[in-house]
C-alpha cells in the first residue's frame, strides 16, 4: 500500500472507539471478497479493519446485524469471542466514499492454516465447529438475513452456469470444455439433494480451513473468522466446506491434481472432533454429510467456472485463467470425494449416530 492509501485507511480509524493515537497498517491478502488491514499500535497488532466489497454483499446493514447477533450467541469458555468495535457515533460500521468499513478486536497469538497433515489440527476444525453450532443454536433464524441470496442453491448457480455458457466467448468454452462437461454430469448426481427435508440452521457457510482461527501456542482451535455469510443454511453445507480444505492437502488452485488428495486419517480425526460435542445432528442430518462433501467442492468449482466463463467479475484473480485453475482443481477433489462416499458413510455413521 502506497504511502497516501495508508493514510487515506488510517484516518478510517478516528471514527471508531478507538484510542486516539498513530496506527500502522498491514495489508492482509489471503481474501477472495474484502479488503483486510491488520492494525498495529507500537508494532503490535490490536485490531483488524475490512472495507466491505459491497458488490457482492449489498445488504450492508442486515450483514452488519447478522455479524453482530452471532457475536453475542458465540461466547462460551471453549470459543474465543470476537468484539465489534463501534463507531463514535455507535454504528457497527463506518461509511465514506471509499465505501463501508469495519473493525474487530484481534485475538493475540493466533494462526490460521490453508492446508494441514496434521490429524490434531483436523480434529480441533471439527471439535469448533461443532462448538459454532451448539453455541448458535438458539439464534432466532428471522433475526438473520441472506447476505448473499441463493448463495449455496444448486439450482441458482446451475441457471447461472446455463447463462454464462450462453454468453461465453469461443475460446474460454473451447478451454473449459472439459470442465463444463463434468459440471453437467456432477449436476445430474446431485438433484437428490434438492428434495431434502433436513432442519435449517443458522450455519457459517464459509467454513474452509483458514477461517479457523488457532492459538500458535496450543494448535488449539479458539474460533470461527469471516461471518459475512452467516445465515440460514443446512448443516451439510458447513461440514462438506471444511472437509474440502482439511483432508486435501493441496492448495485451492493446484494445477498438478497428482497432489491434490483425500487423506482418510484427517477425515476420520475431523469427525472425531465434531462427534466430541456431544449429540448435535439428526440422523437425517448425518446422513447428508458424505454428499455434502462432494456438494461443497462441487459448488465452489461450478462459481469458479461460471466466473471464468463471464470474465472474472465475482472473484479476484491473480492472472486470467485462475478461475478456470480454482475450478478444475475443486472438481477433482470432487470427484475423489465421490470415490470415497462408501468410506465416509461408514465413518460418519460409526462416530456420529
Amino acid at each position: 500500500m502506497d504511502r497516501e492509501n495508508k493514510n487515506s485507511v488510517s484516518a478510517i480509524l478516528q471514527h471508531f472507539c478507538v484510542e486516539s493515537k498513530s496506527y500502522e497498517l498491514e495489508t492482509i491478502s489471503n481474501g477472495y471478497i474484502n479488503d483486510t488491514y491488520m492494525v498495529l499500535d507500537s508494532e503490535n497488532p490490536v485490531y483488524v479493519l475490512q472495507r466491505i466489497n459491497h458488490n457482492v454483499f449489498n445488504d450492508i446493514d442486515g450483514l452488519m446485524a447478522n455479524i453482530n447477533n452471532a457475536f453475542n450467541n458465540l461466547a462460551d469458555e471453549h470459543y474465543t469471542k470476537i468484539d465489534l468495535i463501534k463507531t463514535t457515533e455507535g454504528r457497527p460500521y463506518y461509511e465514506n466514499e471509499k465505501g463501508y468499513w469495519r473493525l474487530m478486536s484481534y485475538i493475540d497469538d493466533t494462526i490460521t492454516f490453508n492446508t494441514t497433515f496434521d490429524v490434531n489440527i483436523a480434529y480441533e476444525a471439527g471439535r469448533i465447529i461443532g462448538k459454532f453450532h451448539q453455541l448458535m443454536e438458539g439464534a432466532h433464524k428471522g433475526d438473520y438475513v441472506d447476505t448473499i441470496p441463493d448463495f449455496h442453491n444448486l439450482e441458482f448457480r446451475e441457471k447461472q452456469f446455463i447463462s454464462a455458457k450462453a454468453v461465453a466467448d469461443s475460446a474460454k468454452l473451447d478451454l473449459a470444455k472439459d470442465a463444463i462437461l463434468f459440471a453437467e454430469e456432477i449436476l445430474e448426481k446431485l438433484k437428490i439433494l434438492h428434495k431434502t427435508s433436513l432442519p435449517v440452521r443458522i450455519c457459517h457457510n464459509d467454513t474452509k480451513l483458514n477461517n479457523i482461527l488457532f492459538s500458535k501456542k496450543s494448535n488449539k482451535a479458539l474460533c470461527l473468522i469471516d461471518l459475512d455469510t452467516i445465515m440460514k443454511g443446512y448443516f451439510f453445507y458447513d461440514f462438506g466446506d471444511a472437509v474440502r480444505t482439511i483432508v486435501n492437502t493441496a492448495p485451492e488452485d493446484e494445477k498438478e491434481f497428482a497432489k491434490i488428495s483425500f487423506e482418510k486419517k484427517l477425515f476420520e480425526a475431523f469427525v472425531d472432533g465434531l462427534a466430541s460435542n456431544g449429540t448435535l445432528l439428526s440422523t437425517e442430518e448425518i446422513d447428508s454429510l458424505p454428499l455434502g462433501v462432494i456438494f461443497m467442492p462441487f459448488i465452489h468449482g461450478l462459481r469458479a467456472l461460471t466466473d471464468y466463463l463471464n470474465n472474472n467479475i465475482y472473484y479476484k484473480v491473480a492472472y486470467e485463467n485462475q478461475n478456470h485453475d480454482r475450478c478444475l482443481s475443486l472438481f477433482d477433489f470432487t470427484q475423489k470425494a465421490l470415490n470415497e462416499l462408501d468410506h465416509m458413510q461408514k465413518v460418519v455413521s460409526e462416530k456420529l449416530k
